[in-house]
């Protein structure tokens, strides 16, 4: 008789992709034998962030799609929807741990479920989306001041060129 294969399910905004995502992703996938990802709608990321993401949700879903240890992506329109959580029979939920003292009711379904659990992850130290943001935030007078030269010099050649 075949063994059950152990599906993983883990889910994100997936915003301003980093090494942290990553982690994420390799560490869930290494829990089992097939890892479904939710990208969460830029809806929802509004609706509990207060705030939309700077990559639009398709981009985000293909960005998270080519990742080779991701089987499936998926559409998250509800934080770790039991619905989802049913229809993929999913064996393992994987989540920051910063969720660990927070209440998700597809987290509390999933625990209460005989043979199924949450695992938290802890999170990649030094590197966040918030992080990548006070850094451009920090550095826009360069940034903008470096694309304008480019511009500029782009420019005058082409000027030259005539």
């Amino acid at each position: 008789m075949k063994k059950k294969e152990v599906i993983v399910y883990t889910s994100g905004t997936w915003d301003l992709f980093h090494i942290g995502h990553l982690n994420i992703l390799e560490k869930s996938a290494a829990l089992g034998d097939k890892l479904i990802v939710g990208v969460s709608s830029d809806e929802l990321i509004y609706e509990y962030k207060g705030i939309k993401p700077v990559i639009p949700f398709e981009q985000r879903m293909r960005i998270v799609e080519s990742i080779g240890v991701v089987s499936q992506v998926v559409r998250q329109d509800i934080l770790t929807d039991i619905r989802q959580l049913k229809e993929f029979d999913v064996d393992i939920v994987t989540i920051g741990d910063d969720w660990k003292n927070k209440y998700l009711e597809g987290l509390e379904w999933m625990k209460s479920q005989s043979g199924k659990k949450v695992v938290y992850l802890p999170y990649t130290g030094g590197i966040s989306t918030t992080s990548i943001k006070k850094i451009i935030i920090d550095n826009a007078n360069e940034i903008i001041q470096a694309s304008l030269d480019r511009e500029l010099k782009n420019w005058t050649g082409r000027k030259q060129e005539e």
